[in-house]
């Protein structure tokens, strides 16, 4: 076991038999051969698309295997033992497809060809031929810390990319994309230009994913609309619905009307509550918890069932509520009932047999629900309060949240922006601050929640509208960026931003591991990357460039 690929990570490396995420080493080893197979596979697709050809059911399989290595989304060895099988078999039909439309496959890369074996015992053998850090000595930090900015990135993209498919949205050419840059990396790249340009490639991809993405979830739900969402709980039944899956959670609250269920969202699913599309049936009755760190207290004191849609699962055997908590999607925990067919009978099953809620505990609300379509039908407003000097700076203050010492960096920065500026966050790393009451502007609150991680697409839509508005770059905006960096999804949308020209990206608390000093110092060069350092320092930074 040898893994980098989020912040918690140890100094040096997740190199023992339990992760800090509780990723065992015979699971982390699984998952480097999957991925080294998933290259092959997208080796022969990407050849079979140069010539016209393309297989669904090879795009399909690749989103949702490259989602299950995402950091806390899946544990279960038998689970991965059956994905190797399956990506070999699809690796076989990418090859097929490939040799069908007439590609030439003299040359195939490593991946494409190696035979890992089948059994558990044949896959740990293979599995360090699969590590990441293989080529360290070889190839050095900096190639590797390219490879792998570039790799994490696409898992993150995938992962995006795989909510968009659960909703039944997917584009040809945005796989075809995917496999392109797979297909690069499965040739092991040495070449710095080349790795970097693959990089930004990787955040030009992801910028598309995450426009899909918007627009499955807005065609199918709306537009998320300003509204206040009930932070405590109602007296009743209840089940929770955790991770990013607005699909999953549209289905339970079908499956649970007229059952006397409340429906509660949690972590990432806090944005869910602002869509029309849901906000419909009234037993969605609010959120409950906060950030996905939370979980195991959030979980335990949770008197009903939960369902973990799509990532960021952590250990539920700890607190003793794995009686009571259900998997869906990428999500596996060997041992916990999978919900693998949209029928959540089990989960309402569980949540009656459950005590519930005793009695409504004193409302508390909070505001989300703006999104680019809710800041664009009152821009006039807002720019005019820019043109006026009413708002002076805005902020970005978001990202992805975690466990480790540091993160009260966001909520101090947040508390210390200046009354005449405007917050926008997004993210489950919002939750340092989201309860915190820092007032309005002209009855504009001055927090505004844009949304689930990949609602960063609505965020960059409206810093270059009014940007555009205001006959300038975005670059040239008072707005200021401070990102809550921890797993891969972080790593695509902050591809994204770098690949959109943004500079001047205050990034934290503590760098992945996998962005080596070497690399570290070429994003520093190219694109100003500003580790973060004291809230007060960086903010007094920020507002000297305005």
């Amino acid at each position: 076991m040898y893994c980098v690929q989020c912040e918690q990570s140890n100094k040096g490396g997740c190199a023992v038999k339990i992760g800090s995420c509780g990723k065992t080493a015979e699971v982390a080893d699984l998952q480097d051969v999957l991925l080294r197979v998933m290259l092959g596979v997208s080796s022969y697709a990407d050849r079979a698309a140069a010539h016209g050809a393309r297989d669904n059911a090879v795009d399909a399989f690749t989103s949702h295997a490259w989602f299950t290595k995402l950091t806390n989304v899946n544990f279960d060895v038998a689970r991965f033992v059956d994905l190797i099988a399956q990506a070999l078999s699809m690796r076989e039909r990418a090859r097929s497809l490939a040799e069908s439309s007439g590609a030439d496959l003299g040359d195939m890369p490593e991946p494409a060809l190696w035979h890992p074996g089948a059994t558990p015992a044949q896959l740990a053998e293979a599995a360090p031929v699969a590590s990441i850090q293989r080529f360290m000595d070889r190839d050095g930090p900096t190639v590797v810390g390219l490879r792998n900015l570039v790799l994490f990135g696409l898992k993150g993209t995938a992962a995006y990319a795989e909510h968009a498919r659960a909703l039944g949205t997917h584009e040809p050419d945005i796989s075809a994309a995917f496999h392109r840059l797979s297909a690069f990396l499965a040739g092991d790249p040495t070449d710095v230009d080349a790795l970097l340009g693959a990089a930004l490639a990787v955040g030009s991809l992801n910028l598309r994913v995450m426009e899909m993405l918007d627009s499955a979830n807005t065609g199918r739900f709306g537009h998320p609309e300003p509204a206040l969402v009930r932070m405590t709980p109602k007296a009743g039944k209840a089940i929770l619905v955790s991770g990013h899956d607005i699909g999953d959670l549209e289905a339970i609250l079908k499956q649970t009307a007229d059952k006397g269920i409340n429906v509660y969202t949690h972590g990432e699913l806090l944005p869910a509550n602002a869509y029309p599309g849901l906000k419909k049936y009234s037993h969605l009755v609010g959120n409950y918890g906060g950030a996905w760190q939370d979980q195991q207290s959030d979980f335990d004191a949770f008197p009903g069932a939960i369902v973990m849609t799509s990532n960021c699962l952590i250990n539920p055997e700890i607190k003793g509520y794995g009686n009571r908590i259900f998997t869906a999607g990428p999500v596996g925990w060997s041992g916990l009932p999978h919900i693998a067919d949209h029928d959540f009978s089990p989960v309402i099953a569980c949540a009656l047999a459950q005590p519930g809620f005793a009695a409504d505990i004193g409302e508390v609300t909070i505001p989300i629900g703006f999104a680019r379509n809710a800041v664009m039908t009152v821009a006039d407003t807002l720019l005019g309060m820019i043109r006026s000097g009413e708002v002076k700076n805005l902020f970005l203050i978001g990202g992805c949240d975690g466990a480790r010492p540091g993160r009260n960096y966001f909520h101090d920065l947040a508390l210390a922006t200046p009354q005449d500026s405007l917050i926008l966050t997004l993210g489950c790393g919002k939750f340092r601050f989201n309860r915190e009451d820092l007032g309005d502007i002209n009855g504009v609150p001055r927090v505004l929640d844009v949304g689930q991680c990949n609602d960063a697409y609505s965020a960059i839509q409206v810093a270059v509208t009014v940007a555009g508005a205001l006959g300038v770059g975005v670059n040239d905006l008072p707005l200021h960026y401070a990102i809550s960096w921890f797993e891969q999804k972080a790593t695509a949308v902050l591809l994204t931003m770098l690949h959109l020209g943004l500079r001047k990206i205050h990034l934290g608390p503590t760098l992945p591991q996998f962005l080596t000093p070497e690399v570290l110092d070429v994003l520093v060069e190219k694109f100003d990357i500003r580790p973060t350092g004291k809230a007060d320092e960086d903010l007094e930074r920020m507002l000297e460039a305005t």
